[in-house]
């Protein structure tokens, strides 16, 4: 198939592909799916190898959102029966994401529901960060704390975090469709506010809320711009209670094309299996290692994922690895391009995401993907363990 070799060839080199290369892999029947991953296999090798890098989720705060996020159970006016409280303290929150490390987590990824921190909350989050550093060497910080005022990430660095994330989720043409409280151009700046602090950007995407290929190509060639250290790509949890409860647009077959699409416009990049994969991959979720470099382990920030044992095994059983904590996740290129720039010495890789999907919102017409998945609520359950109960954590 030319399209593949032309985008191996263009993968290899970190060329950019041209638009309608990246429509086209969206495109392709399933009757290509499996060439389609071989293909995108082959530039996930070049890069990364075997590895895949686990990263672990701790939801400093959960609920009380006054954003309107329409695909977020913690937003303002969501009717989803999630946990609900207000911040953890450093030593609980530190206890959580020991848990993590102990199931093999490299990252840590602290993420708190809201528009966006006050200076008072940095300081809450700085001393939580010290604290996870101080019990759990080698371990990396990532915080996902919304919007971020001037000299927020200056200060989040100083404490000792690596990375900060923030995904543009959808397309700018589409963004004000899923969310009014702020705007496609405020992610964007704090993305760039972050990277100006010396963090390790991360910053990625939500597909199944009913956008178009374009929006999903617009998106992804957007942060291919923005040149974040990793992208995490996120499937919508149609949460019962919330405005997006009855898109079910996705299939496995669907997901992966999307996977392998980011993969070969994003080449170097950490790409991550975000929320959302045990919902719409199901038993797919293997074949996707090939695509993806990096997941989350065991739970979500209000739902349940695969158990913790799980992921280890699939990752196992799939042939793969687990990136240990003295390898660096990025290409040597992109490594020594950070290092000159002046991040962290661990920030080699990004970070998390909000429920169903990172931070933000998407959405246009109709959906461009013909097929229409059956709707798996049971698949969908609420996060009852780990962070803000007196349950351990699914790790």
């Amino acid at each position: 198939m030319d399209l593949l070799n032309t985008l191996v060839d263009k993968g290899l080199r970190r060329e950019l592909p041209s638009r309608e290369e990246a429509l086209a892999v969206l495109a392709t029947s399933d009757e290509e799916l499996l060439d389609v991953v071989a293909a995108a296999g082959k530039v996930r090798r070049q890069w990364f190898g075997r590895r895949v890098k686990l990263n672990y989720l701790v939801n400093l705060k959960s609920g009380l959102c006054p954003e309107d996020c329409s695909y977020c159970s913690q937003r303002l006016g969501s009717k989803a029966e999630i946990l609900k409280y207000t911040w953890l303290k450093p030593d609980e929150a530190s206890k959580a994401a020991a848990a993590g490390v102990a199931g093999g987590a490299k990252r840590v990824c602290l993420v708190a529901s809201g528009r966006g921190p006050t200076d008072r909350d940095v300081d809450r989050v700085s001393q939580t960060i010290e604290a996870i550093k101080e019990q759990n060497e080698g371990v990396e910080v990532c915080a996902c704390l919304g919007l971020l005022s001037d000299g927020q990430a200056e200060r989040l660095r100083a404490a000792g975090a690596d990375a900060y994330n923030h995904n543009l989720n959808t397309s700018e043409g589409t963004y004000g469709d899923i969310t009014t409280t702020h705007t496609y151009a405020d992610r964007v700046d704090t993305v760039q506010k972050a990277h100006g602090a010396g963090l390790s950007a991360c910053s990625g995407l939500i597909a199944g809320m009913g956008e178009s290929d374009e929006d999903l190509v617009d998106v992804v060639f957007a942060l291919r711009e923005l040149d974040p250290d990793s992208v995490p790509v996120n499937f919508l949890i149609p949460f019962e209670g919330t405005p997006l409860a009855k898109e079910w647009n996705l299939t496995p077959q669907r997901c992966l094309r999307i996977l392998a699409m980011v993969r070969f416009v994003c080449p170097d990049v950490e790409v991550r299996l975000a929320g959302g994969r045990e919902v719409h991959l199901r038993s797919m979720q293997p074949l996707a290692l090939n695509l993806v470099n990096s997941i989350f382990l065991g739970d979500y920030l209000t739902s349940e994922g695969q158990e913790g044992r799980a992921d280890l095994e699939m990752i196992a059983d799939a042939g793969f690895e687990v990136e240990g904590t003295g390898t660096t996740t990025l290409p040597e290129h992109r490594a020594d391009a950070m290092a000159a720039a002046g991040c962290g010495s661990h920030a080699a890789s990004g970070c998390g995401s909000h429920e169903g999907g990172g931070c933000g919102p998407c959405g246009e017409s109709a959906p461009a993907a013909p097929e229409v998945n059956e709707a798996r609520t049971d698949l969908v359950a609420v996060r009852r363990r780990g962070a803000g109960t007196d349950l351990a954590p699914n790790a």
